[in-house]
């Protein structure tokens, strides 16, 4: 296991230079314009604490943000000091994209300089937060599951990972890139003749690079609880073959929940959701034997999981559930699904280059 303490100290120990930088961005010289990369939570975080003159972002065409400039970052000007607020998805790429620039008077940073040099004045980010304070509260299970790995590959993942998600620093994420088209299909699972369940299905995109990869397929059976998600997955796969489209959720037990029906692939079931949505299990709705499960449900993998005990228990499916919703998931989903079986192969792979698409992958120990 890391030694937490040992993180956190390598982490203070930067180069002078970004130290001064840090100290220069949160004085209130004037000397310096300061500008945030990236549009989301913790840019506007840091706009509420300095005051700032502009948010980067080269995909937008929007000018203005939250009452402030947007620009491109080639237009950035030389005496800027730019944070870079990436962190789920390309906080590499962004880093070097700043890097690059080579600003002459200025600089640039990443969010988690500014958090190991002055953690009292800056906020950590959620996933660092709750990564800090589970590690902290469960250590025997993260203990656990670091020896739980079936390769070499999985325990270099787990690592990168918790380093990143108690710093933020994308230094420990270079090794990695966004390759979300290969996510949940890697070629250890050996998959073929498979009657493979996608819950959480989304527009059908996972299904359709499935479908693709695996032309030999015997059957989809593909869960959505949103309508207008589900129409378009309709649409996608149209021209597919033996796919059974379910309008409903999985959870531990058949209802009702409420459900954030806005959020685009991030939808999930939310107490604050406007909208309601139908439920089941996986074992009450499908009775024929699956042999592959995939699952990404924002956070809800714990309670599907509950509601499949039959499947697993019996069947024996592979399995590829996403664990990065939470820190708890990445020793609460391998402790469930390993107390109804033992005899499963533990992988952990990740397809960005930030703390997003984590999944473990569990491979019947048989095969």
């Amino acid at each position: 296991m890391l030694n937490l303490t040992e993180i956190l100290n390598a982490e203070n120990k930067r180069d002078s230079h970004k130290n001064s930088l840090v100290e220069k961005f949160v004085s209130e010289e004037n000397t310096f314009t300061r500008f945030l990369l990236g549009r989301n939570e913790h840019s506007m975080t840091l706009a509420k604490l300095f005051k700032i003159d502009g948010f980067v972002d080269d995909f937008t065409a929007d000018v203005f943000w939250n009452g402030k400039p947007v620009i491109k970052s080639e237009k950035l000007p030389d005496n800027a000091i730019v944070i870079n607020c990436s962190m789920s998805i390309s906080p590499v790429t962004a880093s070097q994209k700043l890097q690059q620039l080579k600003i002459k008077t200025g600089g640039c940073l990443n969010y988690s300089d500014l958090l190991a040099l002055k953690p009292e004045l800056i906020p950590a980010p959620a996933f660092v937060a709750e990564m800090h304070e589970d590690i902290k509260k469960n250590e025997a299970h993260w203990l656990s599951l670091s020896e739980k790995f079936a390769d070499a590959e999985s325990v270099k993942v787990f690592n990168d990972l918790i380093r990143y998600r108690l710093t933020a620093d994308p230094a420990h994420m270079v090794d990695y890139s966004t390759r979300l088209s290969d996510q949940y299909f890697e070629s250890f699972l050996s998959l073929n003749n498979e009657v493979f369940v996608d819950a959480g299905g989304f527009d059908g995109d996972t299904t359709e690079e499935f479908c693709k990869r695996y032309p030999t397929y015997k059957k989809v059976i593909l869960f959505e609880p949103s309508e207008k998600n589900m129409l378009n997955a309709k649409k996608r796969l149209a021209n597919r073959r033996d796919i059974e489209f379910i309008t409903q959720g999985i959870s531990d037990t058949s209802g009702t929940l409420s459900f954030n029906s806005d959020a685009g692939s991030a939808s999930a079931v939310s107490s604050e959701g406007a909208c309601n949505i139908e439920v089941t299990t996986l074992d009450e709705t499908v009775k024929e034997k699956v042999t592959f499960i995939k699952m990404d449900l924002e956070g809800w993998e714990i309670k599907a999981l509950e509601g499949c005990k039959q499947h697993i228990t019996e069947d024996h499916p592979k399995l590829a559930i996403s664990i990065y919703h939470s820190a708890s998931d990445f020793w609460r989903v391998p402790e469930y699904i390993l107390s109804l079986r033992q005899d499963y192969d533990v992988y952990l792979r990740h397809y960005t280059e930030g703390w997003s698409e984590t999944v473990m992958f569990f491979l019947p120990s048989s095969l």
